[in-house]
């Protein structure tokens, strides 16, 4: 149940996921989406938390001392806003998240971010798995084409695929549409 002790997530929204390198994306206007339900859980003082992948990758865009580290403009932690920073793909192992949002006595989290098949999905996994009521906004996601055995996946396929895997087993997925509705 969406309230106003429910959490926003938001995960790695980074500069360095913008990159050429990246390749074919799909998702929609997902950094559009994730600013209108970030100005409305501000609006509404509810909890948002920022997470940021600090990659330790040599050739990543998400080194730290890269610009690609840095959040895209509109994403960056307000005063108050809790900022994690992650080193592998769930937000919860090597941080405090789980911790800061018992505390906190959050029940409900709501996420979205980059990518729909990597950090959002590990996290939405873990979230789920340890017992918070978990929503993920399937239009607040994208994903990157990928490679196997020299065969190139689409990124519309590998988005819809990690979508329909979450799907009832560790989220519901919501658009930002029916959930601003729903604040």
């Amino acid at each position: 149940m969406i309230d106003k002790k429910t959490a926003l997530i938001l995960i790695d929204v980074q500069k360095g996921l913008d990159e050429a390198q990246m390749g074919e994306r799909f998702g929609g206007d997902v950094e559009g989406n994730l600013l209108r339900l970030l100005a409305a859980w501000r609006e509404r003082e509810m909890p948002i938390f920022h997470v940021q992948h600090r990659s330790t990758e040599p050739d990543s865009a998400l080194r730290p001392e890269r610009a690609g580290f840095a959040f895209k403009a509109g994403f960056e932690p307000a005063n108050g806003e809790p900022h994690i920073v992650k080193e592998v793909n769930s937000a919860f192992i090597g941080t405090d998240l789980e911790a800061q949002l018992r505390n906190a006595g959050i029940g409900t989290v709501v996420m979205g971010g980059l990518t729909t098949n990597h950090c959002v999905s590990t996290s939405t996994r873990m979230a789920g798995n340890l017992g918070f009521e978990t929503f993920l906004v399937k239009d607040g996601v994208a994903a990157f084409a990928g490679e196997l055995d020299g065969e190139v996946i689409s990124a519309e396929l590998i988005h819809k695929v990690a979508l329909a895997s979450l799907n009832k087993e560790f989220a519901t997925l919501i658009d930002t549409e029916t959930l601003l509705a729903a604040l």
